[in-house]
Formats: C-alpha cells, sequence, structure tokens
C-alpha cells in the first residue's frame, strides 16, 4: 500500500504542473477561436484551416520534446546530469536548424497549403492571411518544445508552467488588442490575432533557453552547437517523427473528409468546417488535460530505466494506466454535460452551435479510450521505443485513412465522420499500445 501510494506521490508531482501547463497550451487556440470567433464564421473555418497546417508542423518536430523528455530522463536515473543537459542543448540547437527553414518554406507557400483543403472563397482568404504571420512563430514554437522537453526530462514541470501561464495571458491581451484596435494599436482582424500570438510564443521560447542554459553553465556543459550531438538527437527523432507522422497525417484526413463532405453539399462550407475546427480544438484541449500523465509516464519510466529499475517502471505504468482510465471518464462526462453550452463560447452562428453538440457527445463516448491511449503512448516514448511507434502508426492510418474517406463519400455527416476517429483510429491506437505493453521487448534499462 505505501508503495503504490509512493507512485501515486511521484505520479502527480509530476503530472499535476504538466496538467495545467498542458492545459495553457491548447488555450493560444482557444483563445484564438474565441476572438477570431466573434470576426464571422469564415474567419473561424480559416483559423481552422491556418491553425491545422501550423500545428502539423509543430507537431512533427513534437520529438524535440518527447525524445528529448526521454534522454534527459535516461541520463538523470544513470546520475549523468552533465550529460543531460549536453543533451538538452543538443534538442535546442536542433530546434533551430529545423524551425528556420520550416518559417521560411510555410510563409512563402502559404496559398498553396490552404488550397489543399479546397474550401470556398470567403475561407480561403482570412486562412492565408493568418498562415502568412503565424509562420514567424514556428521557431519560437520549436524552442518552447525542446526547452519543455529538457525540463521534464530534469524532472521539473512546474518551470514549463509558469512559462505557459504567463504566455497564455500575454496572448490573450494581444489577441485583444491587435485584432479589434487599442488605443494607438491598430485594427489588424484575423491577421492580429496571428501577430500576437508570435509574440507571446517568443517570449515563452526565451524564457525556457535562458533557464536551461542557466542549468547547463551550473554544470560546465558547453553552449557551443556539438554537431555530433546535434545529428545523434536528429536521427533519435526519425522514428518518432513518423509515429508523429502519422498521426497528424490520419487528423489532415479527417479535416480533409469533412471538406468533401461540406463541399458535396450545397452552400458554403464554413458551418461544416468551422463545426468541426471547434470539436477538433475542444478534442486537443482535452488530450492535452489527458497527456499530463502521459508526460509524467515520459519522465518517470526513462528515469526508472535509466536507474535499470525494471520492476519500478511496469509497476507504475500499471498505476498511471490506473490514472489514464479514471482521466478519460471524467473529461468525457464533463464533455458531455457542457457540450450544449460550449458552442456559444466561442461564435454566434446557431448553425455551428447545433451541428456542435452530437458530434461532441461523440468525442465524449471516447475519452477513457483517449486516456490509456495517451499514457500507454507515453510510456513507450519514455522507453525510448520509437521504432514500434512508428510501424504502429503506419498500420493505423492504414486502417483508418481509406475507412474515413469512404464515409465522407457514402454523404455521411459530422457525427458519423467522427464515430470513424473514435471508433477506428483511437481504438486502433488502443489495441497497438496495449499488445506492445504487455510484452517485455520495451523493457531496456541503462542510460
Amino acid at each position: 500500500m505505501s508503495s503504490t501510494r509512493a507512485l501515486d506521490r511521484e505520479i502527480a508531482r509530476l503530472a499535476f504542473p504538466a496538467f495545467l501547463a498542458l492545459v495553457a497550451e491548447p488555450l493560444f487556440l482557444l483563445g484564438d477561436a474565441a476572438v477570431v470567433g466573434h470576426l464571422g464564421t469564415p474567419e473561424l473555418a480559416g483559423l481552422g484551416i491556418a491553425g491545422t497546417v501550423v500545428t502539423t508542423v509543430v507537431g512533427l518536430c513534437i520529438f524535440l520534446a518527447y525524445g528529448t523528455t526521454a534522454g534527459v530522463a535516461r541520463q538523470i536515473g544513470a546520475g549523468h546530469r552533465d550529460a543531460a543537459l549536453a543533451q538538452g542543448l543538443d534538442g535546442l540547437w536542433l530546434a533551430v536548424l529545423i524551425g528556420l527553414p520550416a518559417t521560411l518554406v510555410t510563409a512563402l507557400a502559404a496559398d498553396p497549403l490552404v488550397a489543399v483543403f479546397g474550401a470556398s472563397p470567403d475561407v480561403v482568404e482570412p486562412a492565408t492571411t493568418y498562415l502568412r504571420v503565424a509562420a514567424l512563430g514556428l521557431t519560437p514554437l520549436l524552442l518552447i518544445l525542446a526547452g519543455t522537453g529538457v525540463l521534464r526530462g530534469l524532472q521539473d514541470t512546474r518551470t514549463p508552467l509558469v512559462v505557459a501561464v504567463l504566455g497564455n495571458v500575454a496572448n490573450l491581451v494581444l489577441n485583444i488588442a491587435l485584432v479589434y484596435g487599442a488605443g494607438p494599436v491598430p485594427h489588424l482582424g484575423i491577421a492580429g490575432s496571428a501577430l500576437g500570438s508570435v509574440l507571446a510564443q517568443a517570449g515563452m521560447a526565451l524564457a525556457l533557453v535562458l533557464v536551461v542554459v542557466r542549468a547547463a553553465r551550473r554544470e560546465g556543459a558547453q553552449l557551443r552547437p556539438d554537431l555530433p550531438g546535434v545529428r545523434a538527437a536528429a536521427r533519435a527523432g526519425v522514428p518518432l517523427i513518423v509515429r508523429t507522422l502519422t498521426l497528424r497525417a490520419s487528423l489532415l484526413v479527417t479535416t480533409y473528409a469533412v471538406v468533401l463532405t461540406a463541399s458535396a453539399g450545397s452552400g458554403s462550407t464554413a458551418v461544416p468546417v468551422a463545426t468541426h475546427q471547434l470539436a477538433m480544438t475542444l478534442w486537443g484541449f482535452l488530450a492535452y488535460v489527458l497527456d499530463a500523465i502521459a508526460i509524467a509516464a515520459q519522465a518517470i519510466t526513462g528515469r526508472f530505466l535509466g536507474a535499470g529499475d525494471v520492476a519500478g517502471t511496469r509497476a507504475v505504468t500499471g498505476r498511471m494506466v490506473g490514472w489514464g482510465i479514471v482521466s478519460g471518464v471524467v473529461t468525457g462526462l464533463l464533455l458531455a454535460a457542457t457540450s450544449p453550452w460550449l458552442g456559444a463560447l466561442f461564435t454566434p452562428d446557431e448553425g455551428v452551435r447545433d451541428a456542435l453538440v452530437p458530434v461532441l457527445l461523440v468525442a465524449a463516448l471516447a475519452q477513457p479510450v483517449a486516456g490509456v491511449v495517451f499514457v500507454l503512448d507515453g510510456v513507450l516514448i519514455g522507453a525510448g521505443d520509437g521504432r514500434y511507434l512508428a510501424r504502429a502508426g503506419v498500420v493505423v492510418l492504414a486502417g483508418y485513412a481509406p475507412l474515413v474517406l469512404l464515409t465522407s463519400a457514402l454523404g455521411a455527416g459530422l457525427p458519423w465522420l467522427w464515430g470513424v476517429f473514435c471508433v477506428v483510429f483511437m481504438g486502433g491506437r488502443l489495441v497497438t499500445l496495449v499488445r506492445r505493453s504487455r510484452g517485455d521487448a520495451w523493457l531496456v534499462a541503462g542510460a
């Protein structure tokens, strides 16, 4: 019993601040949606498409956080704090090397990237405007990922929380001021929303980098780029890139299926696309809530395996899965209970509000499954089992993409598309992750 309580305390110590920080992260998009939604439905739909592009680019680089957390935590478990910080600095330099060209490509290719979604003309213009400005925040966003990963690996989830909260407050204030104008600040519309987010993201990145650099100096770690280390970090991230690519591809094909269904009907695609955007934003918000336990799983699993404690890794995994189930039930009940009123927070459009409720009810049913999926995903990432996650992601995507596109071709509405997303995509991930966790191949000890 005392051992169980000790595990619970360890999980809570890392998960609770991570929970608050992860809740704060999607508030960037929720804040943008709340502000932009009152400009009009086309602007909200445009934000949805541009936001999908930005989150796809950033999401593909999530290994900067996850891989860094696992690697740093293993070194901490083995007692090598200087090596841990050196590995963390490699992640920061890699973020810069990826972020600069990503910014240039995204800004220059904004028009074709938005055109891929096939939205109506009233949606294309605000989407392109937002994306061109938001591209400037890509390098700061990648630095935020890498800096957060270093601190999580060091078993510090409180500092990212403080930075996330302050960043969200700044984002909301800047969004309101720049979108609607305030005093000498001009009315910039949807471009102001993107600019406000970029400024807030730059401040957050600077704060996290300074914290990591100071810690590295205390340990005598070299601050200059270590090219072999950066290359090693890049190679280690490849399986996680593939894993993340399959996840992002699944979300993109879902959005594409929604646009296809909407385009087959009469009138503008704005209402169904805007509805899907709000539903996916809320899904992402709850995913971050559930992912707090997964963040703890990454840090604890890496540390336990780095210290050679395989039995402890097994025990804490089982405990965290239990936490994931309970958390999923709670978030599902909350989402279902609040679904009739959530739409009013983001848009005055009655069509979007009415269409949102059944979609959210479908999403609510899948929350317990999501709780288990996110926890086991975090455990395997913390164990450095990226290759299996990559293979499993490809298998799930290969089964999901044809089914959701077929559902769209048959003229099914948003609730049906979300049903396929929850049953086939999330269910497929559940099966592959549970199967792996029951074996021993991922339990590799050592730094």
